[in-house]
C-alpha cells in the first residue's frame, strides 16, 4: 500500500493562472499543467534567493523533495517557452499558509492601522462570508452548494478538473 502524499505548505497563489503564446489560437497549442508546489518551489528558490534546506523547512518537505519538484517545475516551463506550448498553473496536494503579518495581528487584537486590524479573518485577508453560499467553478460554471468547514479553494470542479471559488 502506498504512503498517502503529505500536503505541501505554499505562500503564494497567482492571480494570473494561463499563459499562451500570443497570436496562437489556444485549439492550436498542447497544454502543460504545472502544480502549485513546483511553482511555489521556484519563487522560492529562484525569485526570492532561498536556499533550498531553508525552502524545505519553509514548504515542510525534504530537501530531495523539493530538488525534484524543481527539476519537474523547471522543465515544464522550459518546454512550454521553447515548444511555444500554453502553460496551465493549477493542482496539487499543498495547504495555503497564513502570512506572518496576519498571525501577528490576530495575536494582537488592538492593532493600530485600522486597514490591517482584520486582516487574516477570511480566506486571502477577506472578510469572512458565513456560512451557505455557493461553489462555483470559473471555467465552466458548474455549481454546488458549499458545505460547512469545507472550503470552495479545496473542491475541484467535477467534469473540468479546475478549483472551484465562493460566489
Amino acid at each position: 500500500m502506498v504512503r498517502p502524499r503529505l500536503k505541501r505548505r505554499i505562500f503564494f497563489k497567482p492571480e494570473i493562472t494561463y499563459f499562451k503564446p500570443r497570436g496562437v489560437p489556444l485549439s492550436d497549442l498542447k497544454e502543460i499543467k504545472i502544480n502549485f508546489e513546483e511553482l511555489e518551489a521556484i519563487r522560492l528558490i529562484d525569485v526570492e534567493s532561498i536556499n533550498q534546506i531553508e525552502c524545505g523547512k519553509k514548504m515542510n518537505i525534504s530537501q530531495s523533495t523539493l530538488s525534484r519538484l524543481l527539476k519537474e517545475g523547471r522543465k515544464k516551463i522550459a518546454e512550454a517557452i521553447i515548444r511555444g506550448n500554453a502553460l496551465k498553473i493549477e493542482g496539487g496536494t499543498f495547504d495555503m499558509a497564513v502570512p506572518e503579518i496576519s498571525k501577528r495581528i490576530s495575536l494582537n487584537r488592538r492593532a493600530e492601522d485600522k486597514k490591517l486590524k482584520f486582516l487574516g479573518r477570511g480566506r486571502m485577508g477577506q472578510s469572512v462570508k458565513g456560512p451557505g453560499g455557493i461553489c462555483k467553478c470559473p471555467k465552466c460554471g458548474y455549481e454546488k452548494p458549499q458545505l460547512r468547514a469545507q472550503p470552495c479553494i479545496k473542491e475541484i470542479c467535477p467534469k473540468c478538473e479546475v478549483m472551484m471559488e465562493r460566489v
